[in-house]
């Protein structure tokens, strides 16, 4: 899978840490403050989205009145606690990321999630050790499916797009890594274990988790 691989990008929420149970109950306190009921397509909706991309899409379909920084920032809000304190490593993730820092591989995060979001998880689980480049879909023009933010992170990493690996847990993040012109490895998280065969068969490869992979 590391073959002629100079650079290993991963997604945050549900592929580096186990994190997707958060957005669940963000979403469901904030709909529920303004006692509305959270549709049950809203997760499959909005995945792969920034987070401005996701407040506008609730101000469209859901006819939310606040504006996209009034929305983010009561988000942020409501998932600070458990970012900072509560989220963890997927299995073996943490030894997956020792392995990489030792064989000269660089990495990169490319997240949907917000910049604060993604410090306080840094900073709870000193990603600075292992990563060099952290990016957020807010940073870039268009999220996921589009290509824009993987592009991003391997042009400031210094390597070519077909120098990468990218590990990915939803569908629109795994066309994102192949629009990209990346290898993709799709790995499990029970948010979407509904759509495992799909996600196989769009990836190049596939994991259960990193324990797979690590020496």
């Amino acid at each position: 899978m590391l073959q002629n691989i100079k650079a290993v990008i991963f997604d945050l929420d549900g592929t580096l840490v186990d994190s997707m149970w958060v957005w669940k109950q963000v979403d469901l306190d904030y709909l529920g403050a303004r006692n509305l009921t959270m549709p049950p397509t809203l997760q499959k909706d909005i995945e792969g989205c920034s987070m401005r991309e996701t407040a506008l899409f609730f101000q469209k379909h859901l006819g939310i009145r606040d504006s996209v920084e009034q929305m983010m920032q009561e988000w942020n809000a409501l998932a600070m606690d458990a970012y900072a304190h509560r989220v963890t490593f997927k299995p073996g993730a943490e030894t997956f990321l020792k392995d990489l820092r030792k064989r000269s591989v660089k990495t990169g995060i490319a997240t949907s999630n917000s910049r604060e979001l993604l410090q306080a998880v840094t900073e709870a689980l000193h990603l600075t050790d292992y990563i060099d480049c952290f990016l957020t879909g807010n940073e870039v023009a268009h999220g996921k499916p589009e290509p824009d933010i993987y592009q991003e992170v391997a042009r400031r990493l210094g390597v070519e797009p077909q120098e990468c690996l990218v590990f990915e847990d939803i569908c629109p993040g795994i066309a994102a890594g192949k629009a990209a012109g990346m290898q993709v490895c799709a790995i499990y998280d029970d948010y979407s274990r509904d759509i495992i065969e799909e996600k196989k068969q769009m990836a190049d490869y596939y994991i259960t988790d990193y324990t797979e992979i690590v020496r």
